[in-house]
């Protein structure tokens, strides 16, 4: 499901050719480092250079050996002569794997960071549009008080934001190679050559390993991708609320090309947010990876090959599924349809209940005492509830009210543009600008 909506870039980054390719790489460059100390003959350097790989050599070779450094060494071996013996000259096998492994990580981290780049450049329109646009606020599903709903993305926007920081964070970390033999202890390759083939490669050689590159790397990618996930599945369940009928303030596109067109196979009024519920589902998916790259740290003494397995599954369905989930919504927030009128409509459906805390306070202002002006407004604001009689109708009837808060004094509370005065300041604080 997930490689089949996947974009190609990413694809590419967990096939099997790009990881034998970079495998290859990472051959190639040892065999220079050992070049440069003197130990490899620059003639046999200058053919060794132009190695290749043969996909099918190597299933013949694994279906003898079934391992595959082991395969793929001597799949490469074939395409040389006598300089082949210097092929996986002094390395163990993770010293391939593990450094390759590091650069596909690598890729994967810069291709999110572009994917949540994005996203942020379709937020950011949309914020620009809808920066001083009304809309209630809502806790615990309940109407709070008005506020933009540019807002709501500029939120969005922000944490993105973070998203990449962590993104280049975790990407620092990755990005490390390892060339330090069965156990770590160079007894068998001198630390120079893990330096060059790191420097060739625009890795940066970890501090100490033993058999592996230290799983806490790897876990903290899974989860890095698991905190996006659940960002954009923030995201989505607003927009899956903000769809349902009785709001109906924002609905995914629909019915447009590469868009959902049918909604139900049975009922042909139905227009569901399913691209969204589709997200909020590949976000659980990736949570559960990020449990399983945790599991992944703890190792028997230097090295078992427990992780291994899971990792095949883990990194590449984390990646491939953040990638499609970021141009999912990226899709979803710029071809978002949304309804100022219901926005206003729904912002009147309690009849200016929003404005109680703004009557409140300006009668505190006025000198009363705030647990009385709490009460009071609670009890009109409970019979506007119960009798659906307009709160503001209510107050201009009580003497008490109107004595304190005579005329214009009043009628000034109920605006909805005083709930929008700070979002110029909100936007520049966030970065926002247009």
């Amino acid at each position: 499901m997930i490689e089949r909506y996947s974009r190609p870039a990413m694809k590419k980054v967990w096939s099997d050719d790009n990881a034998f390719e970079l495998w290859l790489r990472v051959e190639i460059a040892a065999c220079q480092a050992w070049s440069d100390l003197g130990v490899v003959p620059k003639e046999d350097m200058d053919l060794i250079r132009h190695a290749t790989f043969n996909r099918s050599s190597y299933d013949k070779w694994f279906d003898e050996t079934k391992h595959d450094v082991v395969s793929f060494t001597r799949a490469v071996s074939e395409t040389l002569g006598p300089e082949s013996r210097w092929i996986h000259y002094g390395l163990t096998s993770n010293d391939v794997k593990d450094t390759a492994l590091a650069m596909q990580m690598t890729e994967a981290c810069d291709l999110i960071d572009a994917g949540v780049l994005e996203l942020m450049t379709s937020l950011t329109k949309q914020a620009m549009v809808y920066k001083n646009t009304p809309c209630i606020g809502r806790s615990h599903g309940v109407h709070a008080e008005p506020m933009s709903f540019g807002l709501k993305l500029a939120l969005w926007w922000s944490e993105m934001q973070r998203n990449r920081d962590r993104i280049a964070g975790v990407r620092s970390r990755v990005a490390v190679g390892m060339i330090s033999g069965p156990v770590g202890t160079y007894a068998g390759i001198p630390p120079e050559i893990e330096d060059s083939v790191c420097r060739q490669l625009n890795l940066t050689p970890v501090a100490v390993s033993n058999q592996i590159i230290q799983r806490d790397r790897h876990a903290e990618f899974v989860q890095t991708l698991a905190i996006i996930g659940a960002s954009l599945e923030k995201i989505a369940t607003e927009i899956r609320a903000l769809q349902r009928t009785e709001i109906r303030e924002v609905q995914e596109p629909f019915g447009e090309p590469g868009y959902v067109t049918k909604g139900s196979s049975s009922m042909p009024h139905k227009r569901n947010p399913e691209l969204s519920e589709r997200v909020c589902g590949l976000a659980r998916l990736v949570r559960g990876h990020a449990v399983t790259a945790l599991d992944d740290v703890a190792l028997w003494h230097e090295r078992d090959i427990s992780h291994s397995s899971a990792e095949r599954m883990i990194l590449p369905d984390s990646s491939l599924a953040i990638d499609y989930m970021l141009s999912l919504m990226t899709g979803i927030i710029g071809g978002m349809v949304v309804d100022t009128d219901r926005m206003m409509h729904n912002l009147e459906l309690t009849r200016g209940l929003v404005f109680s805390p703004r009557v409140m306070l300006a009668l505190v202002e006025a000198g009363m005492d705030r647990t009385e002006a709490y009460e009071l407004i609670q009890k009109h604001s409970m019979h506007s509830w119960d009798t659906e009689e307009d709160f503001r109708d209510i107050l201009r009837k009580d003497a008490g009210v109107t004595s304190i808060l005579a005329g214009d004094a009043l009628e000034s509370l109920f605006d909805y543009s005083y709930y929008l005065s700070h979002v110029d300041h909100i936007y520049s604080k966030v970065g926002l600008s247009g």
